[in-house]
């Protein structure tokens, strides 16, 4: 069985993934191709790519399905959350719900686009509902044959939070909150109301936080009951002006984007995420006291605040926690795709996501011709672990660019720019120089899985950087820039069957250095997706501070 997982609502993050007898053979989402970040359009870049990696007609595909339900679905709950009040209703807010219904129907749902840009196809087409395809995403590729699964985003079509119950390959419906009482609604205004791009931005809250103090009282915007949350939707669910102007009358004047930021804001930061925190804990209690499992999955773009993860982790009511690594709207083009199983049923593959490169790789070949076409300098590697190690020892920033790109938003060693944590003006240097971003962002470890114990107080497996982990007192002067001012640490730990040339890398200059660990971070500039090809790459480094670029077995140096 081919199924081809799509998602697209003309929201944000659009993306596909071909899956073969229930292994996903390859993944991406549109932005890594187009260019343009968070890219929400129909995805027909990544469909291309999907095909052709596979080689697959589309005349040969089993299923076509789309993570998201049908637009008269969809439309159907927008209209009654207009009757209930649930919206503020507006002649903007319903002509803007109407043009989307319109422009979704007459694609039926994506259905006809995908017929007219690639071909006639005997394919089933299925729609999923969002948390539906969410809590597949989440729970076929733990590997558990029974868990929770929560999943928490901004919305669905018509949900905020959901809980179910996977079991023997099949999954149950335990409960859903319904949207606008939505926790990733209720931080995407305050990420716009400090001053940043919501849906988009909610890394700098996260990071910003630890910088503030306690005091901050959000309880007209949000409050915390036996285990789940209530949040004010009507005062946050506008858009613009008017949500920032909602905050604005209780708590002050919003943050201008690019502006200082003054203590009060840091102070905001830190009481958003504490809530958030406090919240995602209940709703994790909650999946695990409704479904009497204590193996938890976890999806949704909420999922990715691994702060919160980090203290789900630690409170000690599960046994094994999985969060889909992709686990924001990219990701639901993966549950979208297994869910005809279910449909025929059948039971879901359980198989454990131990690795997310499954994007496009580039052979020696390929990476040679578009240096010659640019005419660069270049030197053949080698030892390409041992040059890059030295590099990073001598105090290089490198751009790192190998095998196969990560689906996902987290460069896991494929896909990234690498530097030497021992050094604590690193920081400031990747920031400053090649990331051209806020000075209080974080930078993530990658470090030897058999070395985690030495570094971490919590040495727990955590190979998608997804999990925040303190940082051992000791070490903290080891590797202070991956060590944030809190005193934690967001890592990836890195094992040889996985990625063995990166953890060729790492294991080199703990040789050199004595320290197993190395900085690592999305290789792009700020505002931009994470580079796919030779050519992104190529432009990427010239475009920024960074000193070498290791592309293939190709040494580039400036």
């Amino acid at each position: 069985m081919i199924n081809l997982g799509i998602n697209y609502a003309q929201l944000h993050e659009s993306s596909a993934c071909i899956v073969r007898d229930g292994e996903v053979i390859y993944a991406v989402a549109e932005e890594r191709l187009s260019r343009a970040k968070h890219d929400g359009r129909f995805p027909a870049l990544a469909i291309r790519a999907c095909l052709d990696f596979a080689k697959v007609r589309p005349d040969q595909l089993d299923y076509l399905c789309f993570g998201w339900s049908t637009p008269w679905t969809s439309f159907r709950h927008e209209l009654g959350d207009f009757i209930r009040g649930r919206h503020p209703i507006s002649p903007m807010s319903l002509l803007n719900t109407t043009r989307w219904f319109l422009s979704m129907q007459h694609q039926r749902g994506g259905e006809r686009r995908f017929i007219q840009q690639f071909g006639p196809t005997k394919a089933l087409t299925i729609f999923v509902d969002h948390h539906r395809a969410h809590a597949i995403s989440a729970y076929a590729y733990s590997g558990f044959d029974e868990a929770s699964v929560l999943v928490v985003d901004g919305r669905g079509a018509w949900e905020a939070t959901s809980i179910w119950h996977g079991r023997n390959g099949n999954l149950e419906h335990v409960l859903t909150i319904p949207w606008p009482n939505s926790l990733g609604l209720f931080y995407a205004a305050f990420t716009e109301y400090l001053g940043f791009q919501p849906y988009s931005d909610e890394w700098k809250v996260m990071g910003l936080a630890p910088y503030g103090q306690s005091g901050v009282d959000l309880t007209d915007f949000i409050t915390l009951d036996h285990g789940t949350y209530n949040v004010d939707g009507p005062l946050l669910i506008g858009r613009g002006a008017g949500r920032v102007a909602a905050i604005a009358k209780v708590l002050g004047p919003s943050r201008s984007p690019e502006s200082e930021i003054e203590d009060r804001y840091k102070d905001i930061a830190f009481a958003v995420q504490a809530v958030c925190e406090e919240a995602m804990l209940g709703l994790a209690k909650m999946a695990v006291h409704r479904t009497g499992c204590r193996n938890l999955c976890m999806a949704g773009g909420v999922a990715l605040n691994s702060k919160a993860n980090g203290r789900i982790l630690s409170a000690g009511f599960t046994d094994k926690l999985f969060i889909q690594p992709a686990a924001s709207d990219d990701g639901a083009a993966l549950g979208a795709a297994l869910a005809p199983y279910l449909q025929r049923g059948e039971c879901l593959p359980l198989k454990a996501m131990r690795q997310v490169y499954l994007g496009s790789s580039f052979d020696d070949n390929e990476v040679e011709k578009v240096l010659r076409t640019y005419k660069l300098r270049w030197t053949r590697l080698v030892d390409v672990p041992g040059t890059t190690a030295d590099l990073l020892a001598a105090g290089k920033m490198v751009g790192w660019f190998q095998g196969r790109m990560e689906f996902g938003p987290r460069a896991l060693g494929d896909r990234s720019i690498l530097a030497d944590p021992r050094d604590p003006e690193m920081n400031a240097k990747v920031n400053n120089a090649v990331k051209f971003r806020e000075w209080w962002r974080p930078f993530a470890p990658s470090l030897l899985a058999e070395s985690a114990s030495e570094y971490l107080e919590s040495a727990v497996d955590s190979p998608f950087m997804i999990l925040t982990s303190q940082v051992k007192a000791d070490k903290r002067s080891v590797i202070p820039s991956v060590t944030h001012v809190d005193g934690s640490a967001r890592p990836q730990t890195v094992e040889e069957k996985t990625n063995p040339l990166y953890w060729r890398v790492i294991k080199a200059f703990g040789e050199r250095t004595g320290v197993p660990v190395i900085m690592n971070t999305s290789f792009n500039l700020r505002g931009e997706p994470i580079v796919n090809s030779p050519t992104d790459a190529i432009r990427t480094f010239f475009s920024s501070g960074m000193d070498a670029l290791v592309i293939g077995s190709y040494l580039v140096e400036k």
